[in-house]
């Protein structure tokens, strides 16, 4: 039995235990087939539309499991297009401005379709065109190009190439270099070209492109973890002229640990927007939008993204990536590239909230009380990322409980609110007479503390309540510094 017959015959089987017998297959490259096995388990769940797509080589577990899912590439994908149809638009206002002035209600259907596509996609009915060269005529892109300076194992480039007529992956590792090369041509990218060499000097020598995208490492010399801007590699702040000078837009993926607002002040006014990416509750990618082409005021996008359904991370919300993932268990056999933007009915969006922070005040006081109050709120982790809870009590009419605990009250079911709601029950303080008649009938419980001077592990053990099932208990404080616990149910 060959290595790659192996491969395709054991791929759903226990690494492990497959490790154990590699004695009864002694013409098989064992570490690389447990590595390809364990790749294609990962990408199963992670990257269905790679998983289908026989042939596909993959990297070592590790960079598998850092590598981007399909919720948020396919994100990165609709983004780049978008900025591609508005360069694309500026140009030819440039061009048309001896004709007269545009009307500003372009400008104002522009932005609220801008809005639609991250939410949804561009729609994909049955007249949109569907491979790659004809959905880019249907863009008037033809000359667009993109290079992807930090290409690593190919994912981001296999998405956003196809929103461009040429695009260039970039890779200093001659071994990513050769697995991406293999790659594209069985994902059914053909614009695409391998370059093996430094980003920073490729950079140099590149003329205009429509789009470059950056996803500089996060790890200093030994090893390290960085938080700072300045501190990844390459240095965007020092490449920042070059990279203005060489693209119409640049995008850059950052870790969602790092500051957005120190970030934002370090790139010099040449951000327009930045997006806060979330999948299944959890904060994945920080991305921003530079440009001095397209002049406007920053703006924040908070996007929560669904892990389940066909177009996305299906599985991934219960953290297991291995062969058991049984909604990852029917694959296509015929695999989706090149891709093209979803529709809304295929939309992976829970959530999109968008604000501009130059034009946010502080939210009016409520005099709404958390005792009167049936609903309560907690938003989605990019929400929390980005820190605009005064924005978002003004958008959907909720009061904070207090001001650091961030979670939301209302009288009213409040449709669309960006993260989770849920019914009060029942409010009481940590009196022993309250709590025992509050909890009477209650065995078990999901328990979050926010601005509470008790953890849920020291809370719990007060309690005496197993964890799970389908009550929920949030500890906070109150803005008359006042403990209480709010027992609830989601609300559907």
């Amino acid at each position: 039995m060959t290595t790659a017959e192996f491969i395709q015959e054991y791929r759903e089987k226990d690494t492990r235990q497959l490790a154990l017998q590699s004695a009864r297959f002694p013409d098989v490259d064992m570490p690389y087939a447990l590595d390809q096995i364990k790749g294609w388990q990962t990408a199963r769940c992670k990257l269905p539309t790679w998983a289908a797509c026989d042939g596909i080589v993959y990297p070592p577990h590790l960079s598998m499991e850092q590598c981007s899912s399909e919720p948020t590439a396919q994100y990165k994908l609709n983004l780049a297009m978008e900025w591609a149809r508005r360069v694309e638009s500026s140009e030819l206002r440039v061009e048309s401005s001896e004709g007269g002035v545009e009307s500003s209600e372009n400008e104002v259907e522009s932005s609220e379709l801008r809005v639609e596509s991250l939410e949804g996609g561009v729609d994909n009915s049955s007249e949109q065109p569907a491979t790659l060269n004809s959905q880019l005529s249907t863009l008037n892109c033809h000359a667009s190009s993109m290079t992807d300076l930090t290409g690593g194992f190919g994912v981001d480039f296999s998405f956003t190439s196809c929103a461009f007529a040429s695009a260039t992956y970039v890779e200093r590792n001659a071994q990513l270099c050769s697995m991406v090369e293999h790659n594209l041509p069985l994902l059914g990218i053909d614009n695409a070209k391998v370059v093996c060499a430094d980003a920073v000097d490729y950079l140099s020598t590149l003329d205009m492109q429509t789009m470059i995208f950056l996803d500089p490492a996060r790890r200093d010399q030994h090893g390290a973890k960085t938080v700072m801007l300045a501190d990844c590699t390459p240095d965007v702040v020092q490449l920042l002229p070059l990279l203005l000078k060489k693209s119409r837009f640049t995008m850059l993926k950052l870790s969602p640990m790092l500051d957005w607002h120190k970030a934002v002040e370090d790139l010099q006014g040449t951000v327009r927007e930045v997006h806060i990416v979330s999948v299944g509750g959890e904060c994945k990618e920080l991305l921003l939008v530079l440009s001095e082409e397209i002049e406007s005021e920053l703006k924040v996008f908070c996007a929560d993204l669904e892990t389940g359904g066909g177009s996305g991370e299906a599985g991934l919300s219960g953290g297991s990536s291995s062969s058991s993932c049984s909604s990852c268990s029917s694959l296509s056999s015929e695999p989706s590239f090149p891709r093209t933007p979803s529709s809304p009915s295929a939309s992976s969006h829970a959530s999109l909230f968008v604000y501009a922070p130059s034009a946010s005040s502080p939210a009016p006081n409520s005099k709404l009380k958390t005792q009167n109050s049936k609903f309560l709120h907690e938003p989605n982790a990019s929400i929390m990322k980005a820190g605009c809870f005064d924005e978002l009590a003004a958008a959907y009419g909720v009061s904070p409980v207090s001001r650091n605990s961030h979670l939301f009250l209302s009288a009213e079911p409040v449709d669309g609110f960006p993260g989770r709601s849920f019914s009060i029950e029942r409010v009481t303080t940590l009196n022993k007479r309250e709590l025992r008649q509050a909890l009477a009938g209650i065995e078990k419980a999901n328990i979050a503390t926010r601005n509470f001077p008790l953890s849920v592990a020291e809370l719990r053990k007060r309690l005496k309540l197993k964890d799970g099932g389908d009550v929920y208990i949030f500890a906070t404080t109150t803005a008359e510094d006042e403990h209480l616990l709010l027992i609830s149910h989601k609300y559907q």
